[in-house]
């Protein structure tokens, strides 16, 4: 599901400048280029209300959504007329070409059953409505099968939240309290034991479910062109709808008994003794039953070891992180220094969202930059992070970031600066760290002083992240806690697809239904821990969650390119943007281009008026029709019409 972000970024104050960038307009032309031929591009949006019938939608005495529904349901009704209609405003006359419109039937595996007797069992009666739709339309569709977080509904789920066995926990042994605008959200695990009870209800619901769609009319079994497994996989964290690019204070899951077993269990089997583990750490623990899961932070908990801190520096990796507008790409490329040493060159074009909504003038939400700097093998002491632009043979100072790096025993120690700081023991200044590195730069050839790239008209930034004097505390335990949490995704994951594989379903049409939270700048990735569902060779087919830049993007493609993500799908898709016209088109047009299989976008709705609430909120922005401007829905309800000509 989406996640949206309110970072609080804060933005310089310059003047206004005009037009369209030439990267945009260079995008716009080639949107509106003739397509190239290719297999069928489907385009299957999310569709609200899916099993609202029509007897429902015309009762006016009809006032509870929940119930008119259950009418629905009893009377054996469901919403395949209303889809019909839709289907066919969108593309007029069937699913033909080499686009095609059809849809995503969500289908949640937990709250498939009812209460039997003192047990549960799937309900067929809610089951024949679901697949009665791909009966009934006969339109392309992609089947989401859903059991993670969002699976929520109905009494099942909330049975199984009362067993913490069955939940993600935090260090104080307590399950994430979590809600999605007015939802709740279940804390499901990811372990693996099949034996859990939430696990045994989500693997006997997607063998049966396996089971009808294979006994289905083979017509019907063609339509099917993906099947999306699971949902968004990934470890949790405080405040779901906001929380993402949150790295003070940070909490994490699963610290339940079984989980850091498993931890310990992991690190007996990679470094084979504890006097190996103790002398790759430097530490002096007596057995791996006792080494601890990082948790605490060093800065406000009292530790009885260092192998005990955690924070979202702990594993280290610093992010030297913030945003550029260069319209008239008058910047070739960033590079970091550290100390006055280039460590390389640093990634842009991320999605920043957050400050294309803030800032009017800015008209594309790929403006990020971040690099993840390996602090671990710094000495201790203060350290100076430079953000340089290159333009030309010119280079400019971006941003620049003094951090400390600190010790084990937090004692007061020497500068880790280059030779000829030692001055700086006495008065470790903000002022006179700079100057000492104003220095350093003139010897390896930069102007005095290095000018700021407010000389380069148009260009904007800010550096987000490290803040001034930033201390970190490197324990290499926590770096494999985060490869631990990684590694329980994965796990995750693959069970999930064995099981869906061994059930019979083509493992051609099996996709993910990830996300990437590398692609935000600002978000923090250890809270979700997914990076190894996201590499190559996994056996499932990729699908990718695509919101804001992310649906335009050459850092996705170069993502996509790196670890050989082909044949993929979009299982949520929406660009969320308004400011230039053609940015929902070229965004389609990217992913035909790109070798998508399939997009989704996010979100349609059958729902009448009457039932919907009139507060706005981060997704119903996002409904896509021709009367809704938010989030440039109505754009692309005219692009989705549009590149369905094709």
């Amino acid at each position: 599901m989406l996640h949206f972000l309110r970072s609080g970024a804060r933005f310089r104050s310059r003047p206004a400048f005009a037009a369209f960038s030439v990267l945009m307009a260079s995008v716009c032309l080639n949107a509106e280029a003739e397509l190239p031929a290719r297999k069928p591009f489907y385009i299957v949006p999310t569709v609200e209300g899916l099993l609202f019938c029509d007897e429902a939608r015309n009762d006016a005495k009809q006032v509870n959504f929940a119930q008119a529904q259950a009418g629905c349901e009893a009377k054996g009704r469901d919403g395949a007329a209303a889809l019909n209609r839709l289907l066919d405003e969108l593309e007029p006359g069937g699913a033909k070409g080499q686009v095609q419109v059809g849809y995503l039937l969500t289908v949640q595996l937990l709250s498939l059953y009812k209460a039997h007797g003192t047990g549960w069992v799937i309900d067929d009666k809610r089951v024949d409505g679901l697949l009665r739709m791909l009966t009934e339309v006969k339109r392309p569709v992609v089947v989401y099968l859903q059991s993670t977080h969002f699976d929520t509904q109905g009494p099942l789920p909330t049975a199984l939240a009362k067993d913490p066995r069955n939940l993600l926990l935090y260090a104080d042994g307590k399950p994430p309290e979590l809600g999605y605008f007015g939802f709740a959200i279940a804390p499901f695990t990811l372990s693996t034991d099949t034996t859990l009870p939430v696990n045994v209800y989500r693997f006997d619901a997607l063998r049966y479910l396996s089971k009808r769609l294979l006994a289905l009319p083979a017509e019907a079994r063609e339509r099917i062109v993906g099947i999306s497994l699971a949902g968004e996989a990934h470890q949790l964290y405080p405040d779901f709808e906001n929380g993402m690019g949150r790295y003070e204070d940070i909490r994490v899951t699963d610290y339940s008994a079984a989980s850091v077993d498993g931890f310990r269990s992991m690190l007996e089997k990679r470094f084979g003794s504890i006097e190996k583990l103790n002398a790759a750490m430097g530490f002096n623990e007596t057995s791996f039953t006792t080494v601890p899961a990082p948790s605490k932070n060093i800065r406000k908990e009292r530790l009885t070891r260092f192998g005990e801190h955690y924070d979202a520096w702990a594993d280290g990796y610093l992010p030297i992180s913030g945003w550029l507008f260069d319209p008239e790409n008058r910047v070739s490329e960033l590079l970091l220094y550290v100390d006055g040493q280039v460590v390389g060159p640093v990634q842009r074009g991320m999605n920043r969202l957050d400050v294309y909504r803030a800032v009017e003038e800015i008209n594309t939400p790929n403006t990020g930059f971040r690099y993840d700097l390996d602090f671990s093998a710094l000495p201790v002491g203060r350290h100076r992070a430079q953000v340089v632009a290159v333009s030309g043979k010119d280079r400019y100072l971006l941003a620049e970031a003094p951090f400390v790096v600190v010790g084990r025993d937090q004692a007061t120690v020497s500068d880790g600066l280059p030779a000829g700081a030692q001055d700086l023991k006495t008065d470790g200044s903000v002022s006179r760290v700079k100057a000492f590195f104003d220095k350093v730069l003139r010897k390896l050839g930069f102007n005095r002083p290095l000018p700021s790239p407010i000389a380069l008209p148009g260009v904007r930034s800010w550096l987000d992240m490290p803040r001034s004097l930033q201390d970190v505390y490197y324990n290499p335990l926590a770096r494999e806690w985060n490869k631990y949490r990684d590694e329980q995704t994965l796990a995750f994951m693959t069970v999930f697809y064995n099981v869906a594989k061994d059930a019979g379903l083509p493992k051609e049409k099996l996709f993910s239904h990830q996300i990437i939270p590398r692609i935000n700048s600002s978000w923090n990735p250890q809270l979700f821990a997914v990076d190894s569902t996201l590499q190559s060779g996994l056996p499932w087919r990729p699908g990718v969650n695509m919101y804001g830049g992310t649906t335009n993007s050459a850092w996705l493609r170069h993502f996509m390119k790196e670890r050989q993500l082909t044949d993929y799908g979009a299982p949520e898709f929406h660009p969320q943007q308004w400011k230039q016209p053609d940015a929902a088109m070229a965004a389609l047009r990217e992913q035909y281009d790109a070798g998508a299989r399939f997009i989704s976008p996010m979100y349609f709705s059958l729902v009448p008026e009457r039932f919907k609430t009139s507060a706005e909120n981060g997704v119903n922005r996002m409904e896509i029709r021709p009367d809704n401007p938010k989030d440039g829905s109505d754009q692309f309800y005219k692009a989705i019409r549009d590149f369905a000509r094709n």
